[in-house]
């Protein structure tokens, strides 16, 4: 007995929408312990949406679909799922009431074309559209299947979901239980390197750890399934912890928690501050430790010294140095790096200098050649090269180098935190 999703829109198939009801609803499902094993997009045709359904009930007992309960000729879910099952439609006076009573709360007349949205299978149950002017419905066709239908605007299937569909569900008795899940992050090793690490753990059947690759990080979701989430997060502790363990310092954080969130509690728990120096970046790690709500309180500012005449007279670097050893060059990323943290008199300076592409490489230098500079609290400084790759794109060899400056500093706080 599964759940499945069913996405409904040709605009999605094209691309000019992005699929966030999807998500929603597979994290909700999750949470009440539904299994949910496949979803489908599919665009604004009869026959089609027809062989979706055909398919989805050979395996799942509850279908959801989300959009085309609009009033428009392309709005075809309702009477296509009322087509499929061989059931006649029917107007619902009390859905015209309600669409009419909204455009009337804005000073508006209902057009003709709404009445379209009153049209239900017979036997269904309005499922109410508090914020919209698009009611879905919950029917049972045939034994031991449910369809419910949402309109595919996110704000209004979330609030339909929660005050109708999940108390309907519960009363069926799905959702006794629930799926709870820690999505761990690591930098600084690889997918396969750490799967292998860990590969033991992958044969768990509940808990559950499965890895996933993400932008330039790796990512392993731990996942239990129990009757409360309480008790699920306990199934799932030892696990993360052995986890942590072996991964040591290239786990950072879980779920929600980025890197620029994570080194700003470091700062702040050792009462320290952070200015940047960015050459190929050009802001990038500055924006990156700004979208963390207070950051004023331990990162103070930063420089984008993208011309060498910038990085000479601002951050002091040496220009007999830049001539022979060129700004991408670890002297200069040191250079930058203490040169910051001197300008702007706190407590850590970092600096990125690099070729990001997709031109300015010579046979020496690479697209993806990046330096990062680190200057310590007791004016020290070091550096370390990184080579991105040639192929991997201007945007991402700048976002990785951003990141990877963040990985360095929170490695580098962590282990004096270790040594107070």
């Amino acid at each position: 007995m599964s759940a499945e999703v069913i996405c409904i829109g040709t605009e999605l198939l094209l691309g000019d929408i992005l699929n966030t009801n999807c998500q929603y609803l597979a994290q909700e499902l999750a949470s009440l312990g539904i299994p949910h094993y496949y979803q489908t997009v599919v665009g604004d045709n009869v026959e089609r949406i027809h062989q979706v359904i055909a398919t989805a009930i050979k395996s799942a007992s509850i279908l959801k679909f989300t959009g085309g309960l609009g009033p428009t000729p392309d709005d075809l879910t309702t009477e296509t799922i009322s087509s499929f099952f061989n059931t006649p439609l029917q107007e619902e006076a009390a859905i015209i009431e309600d669409i009419e009573d909204k455009f009337a709360s804005v000073g508006r007349v209902m057009s003709p074309s709404n009445r379209k949205q009153a049209l239900v299978p017979q036997g269904s149950t309005t499922l109410p559209n508090p914020t919209g002017t698009a009611p879905g419905i919950i029917w049972q066709p045939q034994l031991g299947l449910t369809i419910m239908t949402f309109p595919g605007v996110p704000s209004e299937m979330y609030r339909m979901w929660q005050d109708t569909a999940v108390p309907f569900l519960k009363s069926q008795g799905w959702g006794q239980e629930t799926i709870y899940s820690e999505m761990m992050r690591f930098r600084g090793i690889g997918e396969s390197a750490l799967a292998e690490k860990v590969a033991h753990l992958f044969d768990s059947q509940n808990p559950t750890v499965a890895p996933y690759a993400g932008k330039g990080e790796v990512r392993l979701r731990v996942a239990a399934k129990a009757s409360s989430q309480k008790e699920a997060a306990a199934m799932i502790q030892p696990i993360t912890t052995e986890i942590k363990q072996i991964a040591g310092l290239d786990y950072f954080g879980s779920d929600e928690e980025t890197l620029s969130a994570v080194v700003g509690k470091l700062l702040t728990n050792a009462q320290q501050t952070l200015s940047v120096a960015e050459s190929c970046t050009g802001g990038g790690l500055g924006a990156m430790l700004t979208e963390i709500p207070g950051s004023s309180s331990y990162f103070w500012g930063g420089v984008i010294a993208y011309a060498n005449q910038v990085k000479q007279a601002l951050l002091h670097v040496n220009g007999q140095d830049l001539a022979e050893y060129g700004a991408v060059s670890d002297i200069v990323a040191q250079q930058m790096a203490l040169g910051v943290k001197q300008r702007l008199q706190t407590d850590w300076g970092i600096s990125i200098t690099g070729i990001a592409g997709p031109s300015g490489d010579t046979p020496d230098k690479p697209v993806g050649l990046v330096y990062i500079g680190i200057a310590t609290p007791e004016n020290e400084s070091f550096s370390y090269d990184y080579r991105f790759g040639t192929q991997r794109g201007r945007e991402l060899v700048r976002y990785l180098s951003a990141c990877t400056a963040l990985d360095l500093l929170r490695r580098n706080l962590i282990k004096r935190s270790l040594f107070v």
